[in-house]
């Protein structure tokens, strides 16, 4: 059965804003797509274990992936290794540049109790899986809103020059009516496989 896995942001969860309409809309119009939406860690060496397992435990089946911010660069890792197509919706391109930040700092999940404290040793785990650019950029439909208060659109928009892209003026980091692409985002997943039968 063809697995949809969303891969939702840093210190986000399951319980996001998008996570939950594309799993409403999935069971609503879709329900040959079995979704995926697992609770990540914001240690890096974690996701990567979580998700390899994850994606390894679906194949050889047809995987679509969606990621949102720091959860489109996981996105784009895995279409990489895996061969897979992937819907990037405001994603984190450089995050190695953003995260000194957050070191030795209390961080706390958005959506749970859970806290982390994030130590150099998890920078140079991401740095290890920043690639200078996709080398599947037919893999990717990019998705990024110019009003974004997190993250500079444009670095997406140079990073996945290749790839099919979506800009839309305004909006922010949520990305406001995403459930608007849905039907699209899904349909270019399903053009991905019909084009390697």
């Amino acid at each position: 059965m063809t697995a949809l896995v969303y891969i939702h942001g840093f210190l986000s969860s399951p319980e996001s804003h998008k996570a939950l309409q594309l799993k409403r809309w999935l069971e609503e119009e879709r329900s040959d797509i079995d979704y995926h939406c697992p609770a990540l860690s914001a240690y890096p060496g974690e996701v990567q274990r979580d998700l390899e397992g994850l994606i390894e435990s679906l194949l050889p089946e047809p995987i679509y992936l969606m990621g949102s911010s720091m959860g489109g660069f996981w996105a784009t890792w895995l279409a990489e290794k895996y061969d897979l197509p992937a819907i990037l919706i405001n994603p984190a391109v450089k995050p190695t540049g953003l995260m000194p930040s957050y070191v030795g700092v209390e961080l706390k999940n958005y959506h749970t109790d859970d806290t982390y404290i994030l130590g150099n040793k998890d920078i140079e785990a991401l740095a290890a899986l920043e690639l200078a650019e996709p080398k599947r950029p037919e893999n990717y439909c990019l998705l990024v809103q110019s009003g974004d208060e997190t993250l500079d659109y444009r670095q997406a928009v140079n990073y996945y020059n290749a790839s099919k892209q979506l800009l839309e003026e305004g909006g922010d980091h949520g990305f406001q009516g995403f459930e608007r692409h849905i039907p699209s985002s899904v349909a270019f997943c399903d053009t991905f496989y019909k084009k390697t039968l």
